[in-house]
């Protein structure tokens, strides 16, 4: 990769692809928690029985599997910008006609494409994002997207809350369709983002990249020196096909980013799409607000922990922060499993430590997946890492409110710490170290015998 682009400074244009990029995590963690809120009126109203609640709420993340894995594959082999604007107009029409909906299948298949558009702006962002970053700026930005993800699950309650206290029997409709508002808010700020050079230069555009880089860095490159370090031959003509990610050099990084970003939203999103029944599960009042302002306030302490990950990740470096984090995570998830009598107020401190010791997964969700793969899957493996969470996600969101139910609340956090505990112990085995290396050079493939792990050791800041 040139050093024109790894060695740039931060400018304007940096910020303002970074803020683009931010629409997909932000209206995720909105589209995903407003639906939470929505219920508490929903149910009454349509006479939803607990399956069809948990159905509801898992559509969404079903449809981000579908998504992350589909276009992740597309946006490899047409580029990113040409899918970049489309998947916002799908959410506005599917959130628009959530207002009309009269049945649960209904708002089950809109909250499906919905999500399918969710999980497909994944990978367009996010590996658009990466390709343009200066090292130097890279994790700390990558891992600012999820910050998105929290502020859009904030709003959502603080939504959902107005809602709830103004809107009456039919609050849950507009809840629904508000999304469409910030879709539209996103749709004008990405106007004008320009495509990858990378993936310019790599399919046979090399006049068209150097034209961005001009325009956008204002310096001059040539298409050679984009491509310095990518794949050559075999690697290159595979672009967006998932079965790289399972080759031999690759086939440790693709379980990695899989298997830690399953186990750690797998518990997260169940808690926080649920998050006013769980907290009813610890003494607070059933349906009051009160239980939905919680759930808000760890959506915050969630935001709150992912500022000192990000430090983190550029002083410690990658493994350290995600190995902690998910050690600690452990700990108030067994406190309530041993303790589900806990009172409402320790429970809350529990479930908020648990969010803020989160950080350090959330901040490398989009990182690693994005510095541990080529150009050429890049976005593939980015979208494949999402789908594979979204499973966790999707059947932690379906069958909490029946755990609760059928098992009672302590057995529930038992089964999300072990849960936690799996992911750590994928860190502990296979996390690597990323820190200050290039892209492509964080991106090559490892090669077998000790010969690469001095390669390896030599790019790497002797601080690390």
């Amino acid at each position: 990769m040139s050093s024109v682009i790894e060695n740039a400074p931060y400018t304007r244009f940096h910020k303002r692809l970074a803020l683009a990029c931010s629409g997909g995590p932000l209206l995720d963690g909105y589209i995903l928690s407003i639906v939470g809120v929505a219920l508490i009126t929903m149910q009454p109203q349509l006479h939803l029985s607990t399956a069809e609640v948990s159905l509801i709420g898992a559509a969404a993340l079903i449809g981000m599997f579908v998504g992350g894995a589909v276009f992740g594959v597309l946006t490899d082999k047409i580029g990113r910008e040409v899918m970049y604007t489309a998947d916002l107009v799908v959410m506005i029409a599917c959130s628009v006609l959530s207002f009309w909906a009269t049945g649960v299948w209904e708002i089950v298949a809109l909250r499906f494409v919905l999500g399918m558009a969710v999980g497909a702006d994944y990978p367009i962002a996010t590996s658009l994002l990466a390709e343009w970053l200066p090292t130097k700026h890279r994790g700390r930005l990558l891992g600012k997207q999820i910050i998105a993800w929290y502020a859009g699950s904030v709003l959502a309650y603080l939504v959902g809350w107005a809602f709830i206290q103004f809107g009456g029997a039919d609050s849950w409709r507009w809840m629904l369709s508000s999304s469409a508002l910030l879709c539209v808010v996103f749709l004008v700020i990405r106007r004008g983002s320009p495509e990858s050079p990378l993936f310019l230069a790599q399919h046979g555009r090399g006049e068209d990249a150097v034209r961005v880089v001009k325009k956008h860095l204002g310096v001059d490159v040539t298409a050679r020196e984009l491509l310095a370090g990518e794949p050559e031959g075999d690697e290159r003509l595979s672009a967006g096909r998932i079965r790289v990610l399972f080759q031999p050099e690759y086939r440790k990084r693709t379980i990695f980013c899989g298997l830690f970003f399953l186990c750690q939203v797998g518990p997260l999103f169940a808690m926080l799409t649920f998050g006013p029944q769980l907290l009813e599960s610890f003494g607070f009042p059933s349906g009051n607000v009160m239980s939905t302002l919680g759930t808000g306030l760890i959506s915050a302490v969630f935001l709150i922990g992912c500022y000192p990950a990000l430090r983190a990740i550029d002083t410690k470096g990658r493994r350290p922060t995600i190995v902690w984090s998910f050690g600690l995570m452990i700990v108030p998830l067994l406190l309530l499993g041993v303790w589900p009598a806990a009172p409402a107020a320790v429970a809350l401190l529990a479930l908020c430590a648990y969010a803020f010791f989160c950080g350090g997964p959330n901040v490398l969700d989009w990182t690693y997946p994005n510095e541990l793969f080529p150009t050429s899957v890049r976005a593939t493996a980015v979208g494949f890492a999402t789908s594979i969470s979204r499973i966790g996600a999707a059947i932690g969101t379906y069958l909490l409110p029946m755990s609760l139910t059928g098992l009672g609340t302590g057995l529930t956090m038992i089964l999300a710490a072990a849960v936690t505990a799996a992911g750590f112990v994928a860190c502990l085995l296979w996390a690597v170290e990323t820190r200050g290396v290039g892209l492509q050079a964080a991106a090559r493939a490892p090669e077998p015998g000790p010969a690469a792990a001095q390669r390896a050791e030599d790019r790497v800041p002797a601080s690390v």
